[in-house]
């Protein structure tokens, strides 16, 4: 949440400079080809060695962003059976305690979804991250409260108490992990490679009277959308795929994945449901 990169205007100023980058090299080297027709071809070497460097940082940043998204969907599975099953286990609460505590599991719930539904604004999210730190607090002094009074079993703390810290736990590694992406430095560096590639590519086009369009438009979009699917991938929430509205009647915003975001909204519906039945 600290810091993002949009997708679609990076491929794009990606694109453009990559075909000004081809013209600028095209056009020096027609300047030097006409000095010394020998001197296209001693360049080889050099040129080799720069592409194998873009292709192995493309490589391992390709390699390291579904690792990323997989861990996160992961990480909302945990988090979703985490809320569940300490929501469950308030019914093991005397009759009157647990439905204070299911209200503020309903605010909680509501808390953390609002923060993926606001995840383009950051400013947004994180003050909604706040009330949802608030809430656990609140959450976690009333089971306290709740497992120390004479009504309940002297066992009950030793089985609410650690699922409350759980679904706390999950939470914060959650607000970690989607912090966790690639130093910026690093995209500056793929974008300037790129660059760098395309003078070498259009200075290598100089030797040819025509442009081959073939090959300029095939090597700067598959660079482009190579990078693009890079950044979609690191960045879900706020590209093409980001959190889309469920449809009408759910009326909740849960997660981008579909998986994970059944469980979580099946998970709202049923304390719906229960609160409905309980009166609460």
């Amino acid at each position: 949440m600290d810091s993002t990169i949009t997708a679609l205007p990076f491929a794009a100023a990606m694109l453009i400079g990559m075909l000004i980058c081809l013209d600028i090299g095209r056009r020096v080297g027609r300047r030097h080809q006409a000095r010394d027709p020998q001197l296209m071809s001693t360049h080889s070497s050099v040129d080799g060695a720069v592409f194998a460097l873009y292709g192995l940082l493309l490589a391992f940043t390709f390699s390291g962003a579904p690792q990323r998204l997989d861990m996160r969907r992961h990480l909302i599975a945990q988090e979703a059976n985490a809320i569940g099953t300490a929501y469950l286990r308030l019914d093991l609460l005397s009759a009157d305690q647990p439905p204070a505590l299911r209200q503020l599991f309903r605010n909680y719930l509501d808390s953390r979804l609002e923060i993926y539904r606001k995840f383009r604004d950051v400013d947004a999210a994180k003050a909604e991250l706040a009330i949802s730190e608030q809430l656990q607090r609140e959450i976690w002094i009333q089971a306290i409260t709740a497992t120390r009074s004479a009504d309940s079993h002297s066992e009950v703390g030793k089985l609410l108490l650690p699922s409350v810290n759980e679904m706390i736990d999950i939470a914060n590694t959650r607000t970690m992990a989607a912090r966790i992406h690639p130093p910026t430095i690093i995209f500056a560096l793929l974008f300037v490679l790129a660059m760098v590639c395309s003078l070498l590519s259009g200075y290598g086009m100089a030797a040819s009277r025509e442009r081959s369009w073939l090959h300029i438009i095939a090597f700067v979009m598959i660079a482009v959308i190579t990078v693009f699917v890079i950044l979609e991938i690191e960045y879900p929430r706020i590209g093409f795929h980001s959190t889309k509205p469920i449809r009408p009647g759910v009326g909740r915003f849960a997660t981008k994945y579909a998986m994970n975001r059944g469980q979580l909204t099946c998970f709202w519906r049923r304390i719906r449901v229960d609160a409905l039945g309980r009166n609460i």
